[in-house]
């Protein structure tokens, strides 16, 4: 069988699963399959595939069919260009994440807090950004925190990233700069409604803090102002229809006019606000 025919018998079966990505999913998992990187997939359609990789093909595509995330098949996900390992857990790096590191990137900061770090994908995409930056990551997940530290040794950003376990602030001393978080922020009456590959694959304790979405939030508006030098910023990834509430967490909390920063869909994904305070050192080396 060449990769070419195997390929054409896998599309329709991802289909009949109910995956609309089928397509993609068949040539990425194909690739996997071979050893391949991805964009080099095509000039091998044609080759005879080896047993060893037709069983290979064959369990990924049947991973695939049970609605586990690609990612986690292949055991990593491309964000803003670099490759972090990805398992069971942690949350997939999503293309709307990006936004709250490029966000992050447009003041110089040298000392970051990221709460709920998981796979480290905001963490170490921001330090990467900013070569003078140190920054703490935080997990309740030993199991993730693993996963965020091989990520910072793969991208060689051991040296300035560290991690910690830690429920929000309760193990995080001094002052940052700069705190983000992607926090579980999914309604408990939302989770069943979830996407297959999120509901029953991804960590439930990275999608949902239960009730209204909205404790994580609270928790970390409360801890900010202690954790932030005068000048310093907060950014918050949230559902669509979390931005007022959000943002009138930090308002409470003294922060200065919160914002709320629409993703390229035109839906509420960011909070961002700025402790008041003289700025003088914040972001300085």
């Amino acid at each position: 069988m060449t990769g070419n025919e195997a390929l054409r018998a896998a599309i329709p079966r991802l289909r009949t699963a109910g995956i609309d990505s089928a397509p993609g999913d068949a040539r990425r998992l194909l690739a996997h399959a071979l050893g391949l990187s991805p964009d080099r997939l095509i000039l091998h359609l044609a080759d005879e595939m080896t047993g060893a990789q037709q069983r290979s093909y064959e369990e990924a595509l049947a991973q695939r069919v049970r609605r586990r995330p690609v990612s986690q098949i292949v055991g990593e996900r491309q964000f803003l260009g670099r490759t972090f390992r990805v398992t069971g857990d942690v949350l997939d790096p999503r293309p709307e994440t990006e936004l709250l590191v490029l966000k992050a990137l447009e003041r110089p900061f040298v000392r970051m807090l990221d709460l709920g770090t998981g796979s480290g994908c905001i963490l170490l995409s921001c330090l990467a950004g900013m070569p003078m930056a140190t920054g703490l990551g935080t997990d309740l997940s030993e199991a993730a925190l693993d996963v965020a530290r091989d990520n910072a040794t793969r991208l060689g950003l051991a040296a300035r990233a560290t991690f910690a376990r830690s429920d929000w602030y309760q193990a995080v001393a001094g002052r940052f700069d700069l705190i983000v978080s992607n926090p579980p922020y999914i309604a408990a009456d939302e989770m069943a409604g979830l996407a297959p590959e999120v509901r029953d694959w991804e960590p439930h304790l990275a999608l949902t803090p239960g009730g209204d979405g909205l404790d994580a939030y609270r928790a970390i508006a409360a801890g900010a102002g202690a954790r932030l030098m005068a000048g310093g910023r907060i950014l918050l990834e949230i559902g669509p229809a979390q931005g007022q509430a959000v943002a009138a967490l930090l308002d409470a909390q003294g922060f200065e006019s919160p914002a709320i920063l629409p993703d390229l869909d035109g839906r509420d994904r960011i909070v961002m606000a700025v402790k008041p305070g003289d700025p003088e050192g914040c972001g300085a080396v």
